[in-house]
């Protein structure tokens, strides 16, 4: 299976997943505190920087986040056609910046770490009795672990309509997408039940 984590030496290697995921949460509510287009800009080009520590090349990096920077263009494009220009940028800095710094912090953490981490935040849920923290931190580390294996599936069906001589049209890639995507949901969820693992009854 694929993996959204890049091996490295980095200093975003280095430093603690709880801090790393400490550090993402601050830098999310500045973005959405901050309205100055300079200082957005400047964050923007921090995330990038720390973004390339990665050493990932332009290709690798593009297959990654083509699929959300798409949708940030959208979202972009979408407020310039019902606000103002000034708004529309705004929030394309915004959403970019967050996304390089997820993105960087995903990559340079394990899943196991993020499983880890997403448990002990939760655990206060756990003592007032509304949930398994256990269960949340698998739930989140499934999702993280299987977003690459979702963007292959795309892909192999994308490329199996070339193949064909078939035009590839939103309704026929989403439908297999899905069938495909809730099959294997269904066996990891039996998989798992089968090994005790979820708490929750």
């Amino acid at each position: 299976m694929r993996t959204l984590y890049v091996q490295g030496d980095s200093l975003l290697h280095r430093l603690s997943p709880r801090l790393k995921l400490l550090l993402l949460a601050g830098a999310s509510v500045a973005l959405f505190v901050v309205s100055s287009l300079p200082l957005l800009g400047i964050m923007a080009v921090c995330s990038a920087g720390l973004y390339a520590m990665l050493g990932l090349s332009l290709r690798d990096s593009w297959q990654r986040l083509r699929p959300i920077l798409l949708t940030i263009v959208i979202v972009a494009l979408f407020t310039l056609l019902v606000d103002t220009p000034v708004q529309a940028a705004t929030v394309l800095l915004r959403l970019t910046s967050l996304m390089l710094l997820a993105a960087a912090i995903t990559a340079t953490t394990g899943i196991g770490a993020f499983i880890d981490e997403i448990t002990w935040l939760a655990l206060p849920l756990e003592r007032l009795g509304l949930m398994k923290a256990s269960d949340i931190g698998l739930s989140v580390g499934l999702v993280i672990r299987f977003v690459p294996e979702v963007l292959l599936r795309y892909i192999s069906i994308r490329d199996a309509h070339y193949a064909r001589g078939l035009k590839p049209r939103p309704l026929t890639l989403a439908v297999p997408m899905i069938i495909l995507t809730l099959r294997s949901a269904d066996e990891i969820a039996a998989a798992i039940d089968a090994r005790g693992l979820r708490g929750q009854k």
